[in-house]
This record gives C-alpha cells, structure tokens and sequence, in this order.
C-alpha cells in the first residue's frame, strides 16, 4: 500500500509517498481503507520540526474511510468510519491507504457528510470541542475566539453557539469576516485594536495573540496556540486527547445540520508536497484535503 512518510526533518520536498507492508490488525483494532484524511498545522510542525516518532514516520492525524477488516461487535465490513489518531504520541498516522486502529478510536462518519468532507472533521473539531469545555461555556455570556476563520476557530464558533453564548471573531484578514459572521460570530474584527476593552469573560486562542485588553475581570483564557500564554490569572492551554465520545458528538451536530465543514481544496495523495505548501501559505477559507 502506499503511505505519506518522511525519513527526515524538513521542508515540503521530505515528503515521500512510497509503498509500505499492509498492516495487521491486532486484536481490538479495525483496518479501514482511507477515503480522505486532511492537513492540520501539527501535520507540518511533525514535518518541519524535531518531533514525533521514529523514521521512516508516517503522517497524519485525521482519518475517513470504510472498513475493510473488523473482529468489533460494532463495526462491520463496509462502515463509512472516521477516526483521530495522536501520531505524534503513538506513532499511527493516518496518511496511509490502510490504517490499522484500536475500535475505542473510530465512530461513524457523518450520513450529512461525504468522507472527503468527513476528513476534514475529528481533529479540529475534537480540538475545538475539548477547548470550549475546559472554559465551561454554560456559565459564560460572551466568547471572542481568535483565528476564527482557521478550523478550528470556525467550529469552535459553531459550537459555542449551540448553548446560546453570544460570540466574537478575530480574524487575520478583513476578506475573513463574512464568513464567520456566517458561522453565527455576533461582531469580527481583524485588529487587535478594534476589541472592546474588559469586556469579554471567555477567550479561546487558536492564533497566539494576546487579547488580555479585551477581558472582563474573572475571565477565563483558554489556548490551543504553541505561543506563550498571556499575563492573564489563570490561563491555561488545552492539548486534544483522543475520544470517541466527543467525535461522536460532533458527528450528532453535523447530522442535525447544526454544525458544518468547510474544504477550501482538494489533493490526491501523490500532490501532498503541493498540499503542504499551500496550506502554509495560509488564508485558505476552509481545510486542505487529501485523497487517497
């Protein structure tokens, strides 16, 4: 089969789609044929920077696909899955024709959803998920998300909405606005500057900028940014974990058409060198996607 690995670290040109053994589903774990899986920036921080497992690394976190192969009493032959999978700790990328996974990690993809579209969902979305409970939203009034545009901004503002908070948007770019105002953001701007001081008492960065002018007194600050956390009491970063329950909850959102995707491109696997650079290219309005 083939597989997206990188024997080194480095630029786009690392990558390699070379043929690998098929893998072997141990016991517990399901083979799903990969469909789609899409790029997220720890996709090219694994890359560019001396992290992750061992070489020759395969990449990727995101996963849809059908299964191929399964001993689970609740995946058959034929399931449409999607799946996150924590490369980075474990070593299972997902950018591979065959992936071999643990059932604790699969659910079922989305009815609304093709799985090109599908892929663009468990890791932004349980990242988004994850973050907003950690700022435990039920007792919050108003939300600014930072990087509102970015995947994980723009369902994070989706969701957020769902019980009833009122939220903001900061964007990189003015020409990003309409589309969060779109996504269900009250007001979004695209400097620092045009914040309304003291007045938000929840913030979720996903872009590294510090807003701590922007607070209310007793705020929460939660980041999922690689950037250092403000002087802000009490901010604290959140690192996605691996969760069925939570992929599960998000694929209830998509279904009730409460909750959408959205794909800027699309690449076959052979194209990811091309992939990658465009994605860091940023200002893409939704994911790159790759298919396999």
């Amino acid at each position: 089969m083939r597989a997206v690995q990188i024997d080194a670290h480095g630029g786009p040109e690392l990558l390699t789609v070379r043929e690998i053994p098929d893998p072997k589903p141990g016991p517990g774990e399901v083979l799903v044929r990969t469909v789609a899986s899409s790029l997220n920036p720890v996709d090219w921080k694994t890359r560019a920077w001396d992290v992750g497992p061992a070489f020759p690394m395969t990449l990727g976190w995101d996963l849809a696909g059908i299964v191929v192969e399964s001993s689970s009493a609740e995946f058959a032959v034929g399931d449409r899955v999607i799946a996150m999978s924590a490369q980075v700790a474990t070593g299972r990328g997902t950018w591979a024709e065959l992936v071999s996974l643990p059932e604790h990690l699969l659910t079922r993809a989305p009815a609304a959803l093709a799985l090109a579209e599908a892929a663009t969902l468990p890791l932004a979305g349980t990242t988004a998920l994850q973050a907003l409970a950690k700022l435990g939203l039920k007792s919050r009034s108003r939300l600014l998300v930072t990087g509102a545009a970015g995947a994980v901004g723009g369902l994070a503002v989706q969701i957020a909405r769902q019980v009833g908070v009122t939220v903001d948007g900061l964007v990189s770019r003015p020409e990003h606005a309409p589309q969060v105002r779109e996504l269900g953001a009250e007001s979004v701007v695209h400097r620092v500057a045009d914040l309304p001081g003291g007045t938000y008492d929840a913030v979720l960065d996903t872009a590294g900028v510090d807003v701590s002018a922007a607070l209310a007194d007793a705020a929460l600050y939660v980041s999922i940014s690689d950037e250092p956390l403000p002087a802000v009491p009490g901010a604290a970063k959140s690192y996605v974990q691996e969760n069925k329950k939570d992929l599960a909850e998000l694929v209830e959102l998509v279904d009730a058409g409460r909750l959408r995707v959205r794909v800027a491109e699309h690449y076959p696997v052979t194209a990811v060198r091309a992939a990658h650079e465009s994605f860091e290219a940023g200002g893409l309005a939704g994911k790159v996607v790759l298919l396999f």
